[in-house]
C-alpha cells in the first residue's frame, strides 16, 4: 500500500515538493475557495418554511441567555471556518454536513485554492482527504502549508485528516500524522459530531493557555 497516498500528514517530503501553487500556476481562473452554499429547502404545503433557518433561530434564542454569547465571550452565531479539501466524490457530503452544523464552509476544488484559502482566511478547521487534487499533489501542499504556520498560528487551527485506514479518534495515529484528529471515511456522516468531542478536548488542553493569552476557546 502506498502510505503517502493513504496518509499524507506523514510525509516528511511534503516540506519540499516544490514552489506555492498559488504562485506557480496562473491557469486558474478563481483564486479562492467559493462559500459553499446549501440548496435551498423546497416550500411546499408539507414544508412551508426553511427548517434549517428556523432551527437556527431557535438555537440562538435558547442558547446561553438572551445575549447570545458563549461561556467564552464568543457570540453563539458565530460559525468555524472551515476548509474542505477531498476528492470529488466526498466534497459533498463533508461540506452539506458541516454546513448544517453551523460551519462556513468553503470547498476547494484545487490545489491553488486550497493554498490562497488558507492564506487569504482565518480558518479554525482543515480537512483533509488524502485524493484531493491528486495529479498537483494537493495533499502535500495543503499539509505543507499548515507544517510551515507559527505555533500560535497552529494552536488555531484543528487539522483533520480523512483516512480510508485508519480508525475515526485513533490519538495515536493522529500524533503519528501531525494532525489534529483522524476520521475514517466510513464515519464521515458524523463528522460534525466527531468534531465537537474532538473540540471539547482541544480546548481543554488548551485551556489554561488561552486563558493567560485571552483567547476564546476555537
Amino acid at each position: 500500500m502506498n502510505s503517502t497516498a493513504t496518509n499524507p500528514a506523514s510525509d516528511q517530503s511534503a516540506l519540499a515538493v516544490g514552489g506555492s501553487p498559488s504562485t506557480e500556476h496562473p491557469r486558474y481562473d478563481q483564486a479562492t475557495a467559493p462559500p459553499y452554499q446549501l440548496a435551498e429547502v423546497e416550500k411546499s404545503p408539507d414544508n412551508p418554511i426553511n427548517e434549517d433557518a428556523l432551527r437556527s433561530l431557535l438555537s440562538l434564542l435558547g442558547q446561553n441567555g438572551s445575549n447570545g454569547l458563549k461561556a467564552n465571550g464568543t457570540s453563539s452565531w458565530g460559525k468555524r471556518k472551515a476548509l474542505v479539501c477531498a476528492a470529488p466524490q466526498y466534497r459533498e457530503q463533508v461540506a452539506r454536513n458541516l454546513s448544517e452544523n453551523n460551519y462556513q464552509v468553503y470547498v476547494a476544488e484545487d490545489t491553488r485554492q486550497a493554498v490562497e484559502t488558507m492564506r487569504a482566511n482565518q480558518l479554525e478547521v482543515v480537512v483533509l482527504e488524502p485524493q484531493f487534487d491528486v495529479a498537483e499533489q494537493g495533499a502535500a501542499f495543503v499539509v505543507r502549508e499548515i507544517n510551515v504556520l507559527r505555533p500560535a498560528q497552529r494552536r488555531r487551527l484543528f487539522f483533520v485528516l480523512v483516512s480510508p485506514s485508519l480508525r475515526t479518534l485513533d490519538a495515536h495515529a493522529a500524533f503519528l500524522n501531525n494532525v489534529n484528529a483522524v476520521v475514517n471515511i466510513n464515519d464521515l456522516g458524523d463528522l460534525p459530531r466527531i468534531l465537537e468531542v474532538s473540540f471539547r478536548e482541544f480546548n481543554e488542553l488548551y485551556r489554561e493557555l488561552n486563558q493567560a493569552l485571552s483567547l476564546s476557546a476555537l
